[in-house]
Parts: structure tokens; sequence; C-alpha cells
């Protein structure tokens, strides 16, 4: 199962520490926002899985900046955390697009099963990003990112990285993969095509250890962090 991203907008050092530290044990990539201003700007260079919301930061509310969220990506799962008796936030939350909330105090078990739900509630959202060390793949926008920083690719180079992440800790052969990304679109080309093409990639991910090479056989991308 590749790493879920988590994107969780709080300006409480001490609660985002505790929530990334038991998310991280469960498999999930948690990045921390403190302000609503940096958490739009993380989510314009790369959309996570699944977004948490404290409700008050220290630029803006919740709400705002779930209507915000929902206007640019319909489907992103959005959950929002309100501390106890407040349900006009509760409510203007779900009017504003949230998918779910959580009553602080929580406990770090029912935070983590709310996140599961909303990621099965929202079918392929999860899906959409791919992960492999630090590359990661948005599917829904076609983008790779590298460190966060946004990498141009070809057309080829895009489809044989989607192609290994997607069999991601499985050895591809490189007949396959010329099967797979050039004849099934009809282009038949030799077999040197992949290897200009597989050194162009590495180069533009700075030769990233988990872009491994099976001699003789093919290529295999696993974490290796």
């Amino acid at each position: 199962m590749d790493m879920i991203e988590v994107y969780y907008a709080e300006d409480d050092g001490d609660i985002a520490n505790i929530v990334k530290e038991y998310l991280g044990q469960k498999g999930m990539k948690v990045s921390v926002y403190p302000t609503v201003s940096a958490m739009k700007q993380a989510l314009e260079k790369h959309t996570a899985a699944v977004v948490l919301l404290d409700w008050k930061m220290p630029d803006g509310r919740g709400d705002g900046l779930c209507r915000w969220i929902r206007s640019r990506w319909k489907d992103l799962p959005v959950i929002f955390l309100t501390v106890r008796g407040d349900s006009a936030d509760i409510v203007s939350g779900f009017e504003n697009g949230a998918d779910d909330y959580v009553v602080k105090p929580f406990a770090l078990e029912v935070l983590y099963s709310r996140i599961l739900a909303v990621l099965r509630r929202s079918g392929s959202a999860a899906e959409r990003c791919l992960s492999c060390d630090e590359i990661t793949i948005d599917q829904s926008r076609h983008a790779v990112f590298y460190r966060s920083e946004e990498i141009a690719l070809s057309g080829a180079e895009y489809r044989l990285l989607l192609y290994l992440m997607q069999n991601k800790g499985r050895t591809v052969t490189r007949g396959k993969i010329l099967e797979q990304i050039w004849d099934a679109a009809g282009n038949y080309v030799n077999d040197n095509t992949l290897t200009v093409t597989m050194k162009r990639l590495r180069d533009k991910l700075s030769q990233p250890a988990c872009l491994k090479t099976v001699r003789s056989v093919g290529y295999r991308m696993e974490d290796t962090l």
C-alpha cells in the first residue's frame, strides 16, 4: 500500500506533532501547515489524499479554507477539527463542503478511522497520488514532484515513471515496459529508446535511489527512506 499523504492545518505545534507521529506509524505521510495561507500554497503545488483543517487559524477560519478547497477540488476529502459544543462551526463546515468532523479533544484512533472512512467514500481519491521516497505523482493533474518541486517530464518519461510507480515493489522487464509504454500506442521502437528515456528520467529526478536497475532483466521502484 502506498503511503497516504495528509495535509494538516494546525497552529498548535504540540498537537500537530502528536498527530503527525501517530499517523506516521499508521503509514501516512503528514505535512503540517500553521496558517491558512501556507495550506493554500501547499495545495496549489501538490494535492494530498486528504486534508485536516483546524477550525481556528491565525489568519482565517476552517470554513473559509474549506470553501476555497472545494471550489478547486470537488472530490478532495476534507475533515475539520472543532472544539466540543461548537455546533455552529460543525454546521458551517458541512455547508462549506467538509466531508466529516472530529471534536477536540479527540482520540487518535478515532481520527485515523475517520480518515480511512472518508478515503473509502471518496473512491479513488487515495489512489490519485502515488509516491516512492521523495517522488510523487498526482495522476489527476499529470504532475510529478521531487521534494515538493514540480518536475517537467516528457510524455514518454511520465508514462514510464507512472508505470513503474503503479508496479512499485515489483521488477518489470524491459520487454514489458516497451510493450506497455510504446507498443500499446502503436509506436514500435527499439530497446535503446527505453535506455535513453530512463537516463533522462533519472537525470531529472536527481538519480533517485528508489529507481533501481535489475541487471539483464529490467527495473524496479521501491521505497528506501
